[in-house]
């Protein structure tokens, strides 16, 4: 029988592949948002987001000195989990993670998705306005094909069906639909790709959750609920083998948010559904949603331990925009 020996959750922002010194750039960009969470739950563009925050507190958090600070706690972090993916001797690696519409589109939006086709294309990324001109540390910049594990994913789809979870299911990345390109799959796994799966490229089972676009994103208990239900699967597939689980994405953003990670995080190292249902509903949406990722892993874990590596606010604007980075494992 199959052996679930390993969870890891990493965040997922280009800000982690960023260096330093292109963070403030990153900022400036956020004015352009419109509908940025503050950490009082209310949605409001940048400049009446600045009007509400303590001004003086963020000034002191985005000093060119905390940037490389935290930047290199980022890369520190992210090292470690690489180590630790290797260092579990997987055979296949379950992938959750978010869709930002770069392939599950309004057209068809489940809230579970299990990918159980043979391999997927992980795009290339070349620099561009959105990296001020940088490649992203870590990333390749050509194309590439990587297998995935079709009889696993078939198996998870067929097991959560029994568990009753009605999972939309694909088995190959169409490179168009709803009229535009597709550039492989989304940005959650090419993350893992790129920058944790630094050495050999190991099976995965993509599972992409709709967490971002009401109104059929999943609640937190459902989340974990179905971290529970991947675990039964994984665990009775016939094959002697070693499987890890990694969330990609989160924590809060596009607004720093450490009240709402902490009470995420603490609900996860207590394996506390409750605690985790409580986190405010309003809070968890745009790219704090990516929590949910989490959520599933830690239903997964529950026979394993979390250890939070590092927990990083990444402010970025006078606003208090940013990403609050997360790295965990479960052993």
């Amino acid at each position: 029988m199959a052996d679930l020996v390993l969870g890891l959750a990493s965040s997922h922002s280009p800000q982690l592949s960023t260096p330093a010194d292109g963070w403030a750039a990153r900022g400036e960009r956020d004015k352009g948002h419109i509908e940025l969470i503050g950490t009082d739950g209310i949605t409001s563009n940048f400049e009446e987001l600045l009007a509400r925050c303590d001004a003086n507190r963020i000034a002191k958090e985005i000093t060119p000195e905390k940037f490389e600070k935290r930047h290199q706690q980022n890369q520190r972090a992210i090292a470690h989990l690489s180590r630790k993916l290797y260092d579990a001797n997987l055979d296949v690696l379950v992938m959750v993670g978010d869709d930002q519409q770069e392939y599950l589109l309004d057209d068809n939006m489940p809230a579970f998705c299990v990918y159980w086709g043979e391999q997927v294309k992980v795009a290339g990324h070349e620099a561009g306005p959105s990296t001020g001109g940088q490649h992203l540390i870590g990333y390749n910049t050509e194309d590439r094909e990587v297998p995935t594990d079709s009889a696993l994913g078939r198996h998870i789809i067929e097991s959560l069906m029994d568990a009753e979870f009605d999972v939309g299911r694909s088995s190959f990345l169409d490179s168009r639909r709803g009229g535009r390109a597709r550039g492989g799959i989304g940005h959650a796994f090419g993350y893992v790709y790129n920058r944790l799966m630094t050495d050999a490229i190991i099976p995965t089972v993509p599972i992409m959750l709709n967490t971002y676009y009401p109104p059929n994103q999943p609640t937190p208990r459902r989340c974990y609920n179905l971290g529970r239900a991947l675990k039964d699967a994984i665990e009775s597939w016939p094959s002697d083998i070693r499987v890890g689980i990694l969330a990609s994405g989160g924590l809060s953003h596009f607004v720093v948010d450490e009240e709402l990670d902490q009470a995420a995080l603490a609900g996860m190292k207590a394996k506390s559904m409750e605690q985790l249902m409580a986190l405010p509903r309003e809070k968890i949406n745009s790219g704090s949603s990516e929590i949910r990722n989490w959520i599933v892993v830690t239903g997964a874990t529950e026979h394993l331990d979390m250890d939070v590596v590092d927990y990083v606010p990444c402010y970025r604007s006078p606003a208090g925009t940013g990403c609050a980075m997360g790295f965990a494992t479960w052993e």
